[in-house]
């Protein structure tokens, strides 16, 4: 079994996975081909989206009748939908609003499960035992549930669905951390401060954090993905990103009845899009699940 080894246990300074474990962890990952073709899918939606509308300008604001509904051609590429809009250019906007909200969304519930989680696994006792629960209840009543109800009682705006889906999101990241922060409490790094009169949140913030930093980053991943494809969802059903603006979802709500009528370019391009970022990035999360997991290795 190959160890990771860490840094000297030094009371006063930082204790973090060293430089060896991570370039070990990276060559895993790069001996997964899913996960590099996860990464590399990646890579080209983040360009397509966030690049692509410089190099391909197109008006997603005005209304242009007089192009409306046409077929994918030299002229537009995946068509116009029913406003005259391009549909390949709409994919590129929407793209970096359904990016964007994925992404913010899945850090932000990575951030607060990753201080719930480390608070709880590290005072333990009835703290741990309260703040768990609360867990537990969160876990009960599903995301998307939540979700819907706050939307159809309030539309949010971007940062509004951003700072929602976070909210509603944060539990499994929570479990995650509070699972190695038991683990990590007892090592000799951490024994060693306490025994010396170090702080907790010395302990937490300069030894238990920066070795999780492994699971933090996996559980982003997943997280991303997750909110990628709850706001999809959302905005599918009309709650979610509101006009002028769009996303992903909401390309597929507008397209869902122009698709009944043959305008197939109108839904498949938004409905891959989703598909693919997602199947991506569950991708990369698995890789770098084996990448940084200690167990099984030989």
């Amino acid at each position: 079994m190959t160890t990771v080894q860490l840094a000297p246990e030094t009371p006063g300074a930082p204790v973090t996975v060293a430089a060896t474990g991570f370039r070990l962890a990276a060559r895993r990952f790069r001996h997964n081909t899913l996960a590099v073709i996860g990464l590399a899918v990646l890579v080209l939606i983040v360009l397509f989206c966030f690049v692509g509308p410089f190099l391909y300008p197109t008006d997603q604001t005005h209304t242009l009748l007089e192009q409306a509904n046409q077929r994918p051609s030299g002229a537009h590429l995946l068509g116009t939908d029913a406003v005259g809009h391009d549909v390949l250019g709409r994919l590129m906007y929407g793209g970096k609003v359904s990016l964007m909200v994925g992404i913010a969304a899945g850090i932000l519930a990575t951030v607060v499960g990753t201080l719930w989680g480390s608070v709880a696994g590290y005072v333990g006792g009835w703290v741990d035992a309260v703040m768990m629960r609360v867990v537990d209840a969160g876990i009960a009543i599903p995301a998307l549930f939540i979700l819907l109800v706050i939307s159809a009682i309030t539309t949010p705006g971007v940062w509004g669905l951003i700072v929602i889906l976070g909210f509603v999101s944060w539990l499994v990241p929570s479990r995650l951390i509070r699972a190695e922060t038991l683990t990590l409490k007892n090592r000799d790094f951490v024994l060693t401060l306490r025994a010396i009169g170090g702080s907790h949140a010395r302990a937490v913030g300069r030894h238990l954090l920066p070795n999780s930093v492994s699971t933090i980053v996996v559980a982003a991943t997943f997280q991303v993905a997750d909110a990628i494809l709850l706001v999809a969802y959302v905005s599918y059903l009309g709650l979610g990103v509101q006009p002028p603006a769009t996303d992903w979802g909401g390309m597929l709500s507008a397209g869902l009845t122009a698709a009944y009528s043959g305008r197939w370019w109108l839904i498949v391009p938004p409905g891959l899009a989703v598909i693919l970022v997602v199947c991506a990035l569950n991708a990369v999360g698995d890789g770098l699940r084996d990448a940084f997991d200690v167990k099984g290795r030989g």
